[in-house]
């Protein structure tokens, strides 16, 4: 990854632009008109386009022209935004507590033995690192 996608990943996004950003991360990419399209909300086409050269700016998004149009595409990771917004998440709203994000995410959720498993040695593997502190239950 070069310097300047790193320090995007590093930057906040507002929610329209991880909005903007969810809708290329799962498309690949998407000219305004697309990306406009996929949206829930109602969002004019300046507004995407606009939302999209800020991201440009940003170092998150790149494009390249297409007919007459530019088809945009991200150039960073869904799950380097997403690790610093989870993050942002743990930290504001459970107050540091891992576990309470846990707890939450699969309180009342029904899950295949398969997903249990992965999420199994997602936690195993968690236990096995060497950076596993000994702290006091709460």
């Amino acid at each position: 990854m070069s310097d300047q996608p790193r320090q995007a990943a590093r930057r906040r996004f507002t929610n329209r632009e991880l909005d903007i950003m969810s809708v290329l991360w799962a498309r690949g990419s998407g000219t305004v008109a697309e990306v406009r399209e996929t949206l829930d909300a109602d969002v004019g086409y300046t507004t995407v386009l606009k939302m999209l050269q800020i991201l440009e700016d940003k170092g998150a998004v790149g494009h390249e022209q297409e007919g007459r149009a530019y088809r945009y595409f991200p150039l960073v990771e869904s799950a380097s935004v997403g690790g610093r917004a989870i993050d942002r998440i743990v930290n504001r709203i459970f107050h540091g507590s891992a576990e309470m994000l846990l707890a939450t995410l699969v309180e009342d959720r029904q899950f295949t033995e398969e997903e249990i498993a992965r999420m199994r040695s997602i936690l195993d593997r968690a236990e096995q690192r060497k950076d596993v502190r000994n702290l006091p239950s709460a």
